[in-house]
């Protein structure tokens, strides 16, 4: 049973321990276990497919949805871990990060979070109704689900998901799909923030900002898509959370690192992204699984054999090959 093997665990059976004592029944009356159920077998398929799960996985987790359903222990966890996601929903920084399974829990592990955000669904589309989202950002926001279980396939040959706190975001109201790029609500960090107030805006550290990202298997990351994200961007937060004052766009990513213009030609689709930005400092630790896994699909991969068949692929295995590492970038720039 999968909570008996997670208890096997120490540093999980501690994580159960803690879940249990949040979701415990409150002196108002509050249960975090209270809420809807998962979508019965007739109905998950549907779910799914406007989660933008792949095809080929539907049936998989229609029979794993079942056997969830069996097991009494595994249901109270669901439950409880849906309480605990949807308790802060829309407070940056509040979403819940769920450790990793362990392999011993087969399957069910793997995909155990996919069952947590479809549970969590209709709170979900309860927070974007409350603000204003418009339907198709909704869809096209939660349907990252899908975009992820196609790159744990990629990667590892089964369904599940490598990174459910980063889904996390998305089902949290912390983080919304416009147009080509994603937009996170975040705040800033010490380097970024100084460098920002010492250019002359009114921002710093800790200051509200949006962290740009940018998603595969979404075409081109051409100049005039990249502008009418931002542009749909400016114009979603400003009706969607008039609260909050977003003064500055940052960027943590390999593609910002310098070294890139170095293989790349001055009109390539990743120079002019980087030109968009100001340096907010430089990374000294080196990190080449970043840029292997997300060109390659699978950071493992052994450089010597990397294909060349891209501008980019040839950028990336010739830089490691030659003996050469990849940095993070950090950068940002006024919106």
């Amino acid at each position: 049973m999968l909570v008996e093997t997670l208890r096997a665990d120490e540093k999980l059976a501690r994580w159960l321990r803690d879940l249990e004592s949040e979701c415990a029944p409150r002196s108002d009356g509050t249960d975090l276990r209270d809420g809807p159920d998962l979508p019965d077998a007739n109905d998950l398929p549907d779910v799914l497919l406007d989660l933008s799960v792949p095809h080929e996985h539907v049936n998989e987790l229609v029979a794993l949805r079942e056997l969830l359903a069996a097991d009494p222990a595994a249901m109270t966890l669901l439950r409880q871990c849906v309480g605990r996601f949807v308790r802060d929903m829309g407070e940056i920084g509040g979403g819940w990060e769920p450790p990793p399974f362990p392999a011993s829990t087969g399957a069910l592990g793997r995909t155990f979070n996919v069952f947590v955000f479809v549970a969590a669904l209709p709170h979900v589309r309860a927070y974007h109704r409350q603000r204003g989202i418009p339907a198709d950002v909704s869809r096209r926001t939660l349907a990252d689900l899908g975009r992820h279980l196609a790159v744990h396939q990629r990667r590892s040959g089964t369904v599940g998901l490598r990174v459910p706190w980063w889904i996390g975001l998305h089902f949290h109201g912390e983080l919304y799909q416009l147009g080509r790029l994603q937009f996170q609500r975040a705040r800033l960090g010490g380097h970024t923030g100084r460098a920002a107030a010492a250019a002359g805006l009114d921002t710093g550290p800790g200051e509200l900002c949006l962290s740009l990202h940018i998603a595969d298997f979404r075409g081109p990351l051409s100049p005039e898509a990249c502008d009418r994200s931002l542009d749909q961007a400016r114009e979603f937060f400003a009706r969607h959370y008039p609260e909050e004052r977003h003064e500055v766009a940052v960027c943590h990513s390999w593609l910002l690192d310098p070294q890139l213009k170095r293989y790349l030609p001055a009109d390539s689709n990743i120079v002019r992204f980087q030109e968009r930005f100001r340096p907010a400092h430089e990374e000294t630790k080196a990190d080449d699984r970043n840029p292997v896994g997300f060109v390659f699909g699978d950071p493992e991969l052994p450089v010597e054999g990397l294909p060349r068949r891209t501008g980019v692929e040839r950028a990336v295995g010739d830089h490691l090959r030659a003996g050469g590492h990849w940095y993070g970038g950090h950068g940002w720039f006024a919106l």
